[in-house]
């Protein structure tokens, strides 16, 4: 029999997460095979973000497993720098585009693209800018590689993020609301550039509130609510014939909107 920790690109197990005396995880599983697109829906407060930034040890969790790619992420037995090392090495076969931009304000757009690669990979500065080209080509910035983040626009920024993300090459791409704070007629450049990793098989865990998105680019679903997976399946089946009243409300309230 196959270990689902081994088949499962990224694999959650019974995680529980506490701030103080709130609890934000409540025993979360969760399984993520490689190619799959995972979107993770819910109420603000809910527990996606904080899920989402488990899985790369942004948030240290209280209790259960998290595996990614055969590899235990948290890992109590290792300390100090031993740890430091494990999660570095992780962290970069994994991407993940925040709800803000995050970009270098100093550094032109292939700049932040190439920064992570030559830091981290030890690449040649001529290889990684033809890699940080490919990638800008790729998100639809070709004519932007010289240009400087407070001369581009939210939708543009995010895509530079993306590249820069995909520059490490990821094993999976996390993104946390990645149209969340941008004005609505700059979100769909930036779900275009996730449509097209979806097509291209990328493994993607996405937290969004882009419902019609999330419907239509995600192989599986979950709707979370007070730290719990409500409910969790076939995108199509939970989007239009919801089993649970928690889950029909969030989702009428938020297709009315």
């Amino acid at each position: 029999m196959v270990n689902s920790k081994e088949k499962a690109m990224v694999e959650v197990i019974n995680v529980k997460k506490s701030f103080g005396d709130v609890h934000v995880l409540k025993d979360i599983n969760l399984s993520v095979e490689k190619g799959k697109i995972i979107s993770i829906i819910g109420p603000s407060g809910s527990g996606k973000s904080t899920l989402l930034r488990s899985v790369n040890h942004l948030e240290t969790i209280d209790a259960g497993e998290i595996w990614f790619d055969g590899v235990q992420v948290n890992q109590p037995q290792l300390k100090g720098r031993a740890f430091e090392t494990h999660i570095n090495r992780i962290r970069q076969k994994m991407g993940m585009v925040f709800q803000q931009f995050n970009l270098f304000p100093h550094l032109t757009a292939i700049e932040n693209v190439t920064l992570a690669p030559i830091k981290l990979k030890k690449m040649a500065k001529k290889e990684a800018r033809e890699l940080g080209r490919y990638f800008l080509d790729k998100v639809g910035l070709t004519d932007k590689e010289a240009v400087y983040p407070s001369k581009l626009s939210g939708g543009q920024k995010q895509r530079v993020a993306i590249a820069r993300a995909l520059a490490m090459e990821p094993k999976v791409m996390l993104f946390d609301e990645a149209t969340s704070a941008l004005d609505p007629e700059l979100v769909e450049e930036v779900n275009q550039v996730m449509k097209q990793l979806a097509k291209e098989h990328m493994t993607m865990l996405i937290v969004t509130h882009e419902m019609n998105f999330a419907q239509e680019v995600s192989d599986r679903a979950l709707f979370i609510d007070e730290g719990y997976v409500v409910e969790e399946g076939d995108p199509k089946v939970l989007f239009n014939s919801p089993t649970q009243e928690r889950t029909q409300l969030f989702l009428r309230r938020m297709l009315t909107e």
